[in-house]
């Protein structure tokens, strides 16, 4: 099980290596330039805003999904129908509710415009995702993980066009960025169902309420656990561009998102752990199988470089923002050391509450998510009117760091895990050490060579106090 876990890992990273951060620094910052701060704010607003309600598209289902398909493969042909139709159902339910709020909150028309296509993009994320869990769940790793980058690579392609030649004969604006998304996502979408669709035989899509019922009882404690990390995870900018009077708030909101787009990019690689390990420890658990060794060895492929990152952006922040962007990078640079050290609390989230999860301990991490969107929220309405964009980046801090810990002390209960007083130790050192290192190369005449000489430096310690082992990722990856 570690074999398949590492190798498939290691595909997995190179493709999104291949793609994502093409996707993240070549196309979506280069359309934030050319659109500035406050026309990509109002997006980047209007984004998570359809973000934190898609929990209506899914009520837990993609997860509820991968864990009772990787238990019981059998159940894939029929429940497919019955889900497929349950979730057009609830794809209306979402847009009525999405466009309801929106009108409440006081949305004006090229606001609604916008969200009207970003509301069908979430519908073909979630979609696409809940087909991809079922592969997941058969364990057919290395087609997900093909899947991962088809809707990024079909855009790139797509906007790179719109971006570099002139095909259409005009300025490039934000409304061509969301119908590129749309573009990707729908054909990413056919692809992925037409692969299920071979696994699982014929398909007839059933509007069954019984059905629908028993499923969704099963499955709304996941649900309810998504909308409340979705909210602590996306409210920031949203509340940003509210609570902020006209463009100050769209451009609050842009400069938060520069940093935060960084922020994004990272946690995309715990996103990609979480997305092996659900049904992997799901299956551990089923057959009883210790989970320690294998908490142990993701954690530290993800913790090592969640460290490294954290550090580097704090003595590094005015030189990278400066090099990816071209306004207000002195604000923005102050952000990304703030939201990038909460990378460590989202972290332990990745690993431990996909252990939690697939552990089905619901109710803890919900409890432990509420009291995290309640901190969110209160920290945002009282930082925010004072402190504008920093108010937002403390807000994250604070939640994912709180929500990160907690995370990590119920999994060391609920599995009777062992500290490791060693393991500990080391990774303490180990953050010194890094600090260190960035304190030392950072004052390097080309900042550039200081960058990677630390992240190497760091890399090679973590090896040399066995944080990392060549000799045990050997034998995991050649034997099992």
């Amino acid at each position: 099980m570690r074999r398949k876990f590492v190798t498939n890992l290691i595909l997995l990273l190179f493709l999104n290596l291949l793609v994502k951060p093409f996707w993240i620094f070549g196309i979506d910052r280069t359309v934030q330039n050319l659109v500035g701060d406050e026309s990509y704010g109002l997006y980047f607003a209007l984004f998570n805003f359809s973000m934190i309600l898609n929990m209506l598209l899914d009520v837990g289902i993609t997860s509820y999904n991968n864990r009772n398909i990787a238990r019981h493969n059998y159940l894939l042909p029929k429940h497919l129908g019955n889900i497929v139709g349950l979730k057009l159902v609830l794809a209306l339910v979402y847009a009525a509710f999405s466009l309801t709020i929106a009108a409440v909150i006081g949305y004006d028309k090229i606001q609604f415009h916008l969200l009207f296509f970003l509301i069908f993009n979430q519908f073909l994320i979630s979609f696409t995702l809940y087909l991809r869990s079922n592969i997941s769940a058969l364990h057919l790793f290395r087609t997900d993980s093909l899947i991962s980058v088809l809707d990024r690579t079909l855009m790139i392609i797509i906007c790179s066009v719109l971006l570099f030649t002139d095909v259409l004969g005009g300025r490039f604006n934000i409304q061509w960025f969301v119908y590129a998304q749309t573009i990707g996502y729908a054909l990413t979408t056919f692809v992925t169902f037409l692969v299920v669709l071979h696994k699982a035989g014929k398909i007839k899509v059933r509007f069954d309420l019984k059905f629908f019922v028993v499923f969704l009882r099963k499955s709304y404690p996941y649900a309810l656990l998504f909308l409340l990390m979705a909210l602590y995870n996306r409210i920031d900018s949203v509340m940003l561009e509210r609570l902020l009077p006209g463009k100050v708030g769209h451009e609050q909101a842009g400069i938060y998102a520069q940093a935060f787009r960084l922020l994004d990019a990272v946690s995309m690689f715990g996103v990609l752990f979480a997305g092996l390990l659900l049904p992997i420890f799901s299956k551990m658990i089923k057959q009883n199988e210790p989970v320690g060794q294998m908490v142990k060895l993701s954690y530290t492929l993800l913790i090592v470089p969640a460290i490294i990152i954290a550090v580097s952006s704090v003595y590094y922040d005015q030189e990278i923002m400066s090099l990816l962007y071209k306004s207000n990078t002195a604000y923005s640079s102050d952000l990304l050391g703030i939201l990038m050290i909460g990378f460590i609390g989202i972290a332990n989230t990745y690993i431990f509450g996909t252990l939690l999860t697939a552990n089905g301990s619901l109710k803890q991490l919900n409890l432990m998510a509420f009291v995290g969107m309640l901190l969110n929220v209160t920290l945002n309405l009282i930082l925010i009117p004072r402190f504008q964009a920093y108010g937002s980046a403390y807000a994250s801090l604070s939640t994912q760091l709180f929500t990160g810990g907690a995370q990590l002390i119920l999994a060391l209960s609920v599995f009777k895990l062992k500290h490791g007083i060693s393991y500990v130790f080391r990774l303490l050192v180990f953050t010194g050490v890094v600090i260190v290192l960035a304190g030392i190369t950072h004052n390097m005449v080309n900042w550039v060579y200081g960058y990677f000489l630390m992240i190497a430096g760091s890399l090679i310690f973590a090896f040399l106090i066995r944080l990392i082992s060549i000799k045990d990722m050997y034998k995991i990856i050649l034997y099992e």
